[in-house]
């Protein structure tokens, strides 16, 4: 019963749930302030969100690129992405315009990760020590 996290799928979620929470809840939890719940505009749940986002990220494609496929792609698309994630946090002015891209990007690269591991399965270079 040894059953291994795919963190490729795992970023998609966390990347896709971010998207949802962003764009989705607050047409669901208008009333809450009146309640006295504020989880719209939660800058420390944004920010836990970007943080997963990045350690899942990171560490998904690092083994991705380690173990398999030795590109650098995921990386860079993952990075761009990340960048738009972090300027939403401080122009929340054009969040839905930066979050878009940002989350198109991460699970863009978590994909091209996805695939370039499917498709070289093991990828050694010559410094590979595994």
């Amino acid at each position: 019963m040894n059953k291994k996290i795919n963190w490729d799928a795992l970023g998609i979620t966390a990347s896709l749930a971010c998207a949802i929470h962003c764009a989705l809840l607050p047409l669901f939890f208008t009333s809450l302030p009146i309640l006295g719940v504020n989880v719209i505009e939660n800058t420390y749940f944004e920010i836990i969100m970007v943080v997963l986002a990045f350690a899942v990220g990171t560490y998904s494609l690092y083994h991705g690129f380690k173990k398999h496929h030795h590109t650098l792609l995921p990386f860079i698309v993952f990075s761009v992405g990340f960048v738009f994630l972090i300027l939403k946090l401080f122009f929340v002015q054009y969040e839905n315009w930066l979050l878009i891209p940002g989350v198109l990007g991460i699970v863009l690269a978590h994909i091209i990760n996805y695939k370039s591991c499917q498709v070289h399965n093991h990828a050694h270079k010559e410094d590979c020590n595994h």
